[in-house]
Order: C-alpha cells, then structure tokens, then sequence
C-alpha cells in the first residue's frame, strides 16, 4: 500500500474490499476515504463526498490527486483540543473559558484526548489536595460536557472505567 496519509487533513487510504468493516466505521465518524481497489474487485458505490476510490496499481500523481480532492472537501480539524493556564479550552476555530475545576478536569481528558481517563485520575486532577464525593465529580463532568457541546465536543461515558473525550460524531452535530 502506498505510504502516503494526508494533504493538511487525515485521508485513511483502505484497501477495497478487505477494509469493508472499517470502511462504515469511518464513514460513521465523517472521515476522509480513499479506497484502493484491488485486482478485479468491482469498485464500490460512493458513500458521500469524503470517499473517492482508485484502482491499483495507480500512479503517484494520480493518487495525491484524489487525496488532495479529498483533503480540500473534509471539515479542517485540530489534532487535538488545546487549553491554556486561564482555562480557555480551543478547539477547530471555538474557544470557551472554563472555571478552574472544570480547566484542571479538561485538561486531564485534553492529556488523553479520545483515551479513557479513569475517574480516580479526573477526581485527583480537578481536587489536587483531596477527592471529592462521588457526586460532585459527577457534577462537574455534566457542566463540563453542556461547555464543551459548543466546541462539537463530547465527553462519554465508559461504564465502569471512566471518561473519554472526543470530537461529537457528525450526525449528532447536524440534528
């Protein structure tokens, strides 16, 4: 497979029809896709604007210029959430203050963007001289998520383990 990834935005290259599985995944999570059809394969149908497919074996020029198409029409994006000493969270072209226990838990689920923070962890950094109860961790994780739905932005739950944070799927942000 050709070693390039992206022009300014993440395009995943996927070998068509092996990464059918993970092909409606990105799809699901608006991601850019460029199919590589192999052989004979018949080519698939375009699932929307941020897929385009090519038959291997393609030429180099060819390929980044599909990627570029590709690159150009896919929302631009920040690798990751930002926040500074103030509590001012930057997220794509947004911003948000935040109070400082809201900041110091933000900025442990920003050190582990789309990574599970345990609520042991997110407890010690949002009260660094003592935990809290249960319930005002809680408390403050449901602020923070009304926050940061702004920055398209969500914050989940993983049941028994913790919180994740990561940017809001693309149909729940439209509807």
């Amino acid at each position: 497979m050709p070693s390039v990834r992206s022009v300014a935005v993440d395009v995943v290259l996927l070998r068509w029809p092996a990464d059918g599985d993970r092909r409606a995944e990105l799809h699901d999570a608006g991601r850019a896709r460029l199919l590589l059809v192999e052989g004979a394969a018949p080519p698939p149908s375009v699932l929307d604007d941020l897929e385009d497919w090519i038959r291997l074996p393609a030429a180099e020029a060819d390929l980044q210029a599909r990627i570029a198409v590709l690159a150009a029409r896919a929302p631009r994006r920040s690798a990751a959430p930002e926040i500074d000493e103030d509590g001012l969270v930057r997220f794509d072209d947004r911003w948000v203050s935040l109070p400082p226990v809201e900041a110091r838990l933000m900025g442990a689920l920003i050190s582990r963007y789309e990574a599970v923070v345990a609520r042991e962890a997110l407890a010690r950094a949002g009260w660094p001289q003592g935990s809290p109860g249960r319930n005002a961790l809680d408390v403050h994780v449901l602020r923070l998520r009304r926050r940061v739905a702004s920055l398209d932005l969500v914050i989940r739950t993983v049941r028994s383990r913790g919180y994740l944070l990561e940017r809001a799927a693309r149909a729940s942000a439209s509807g």
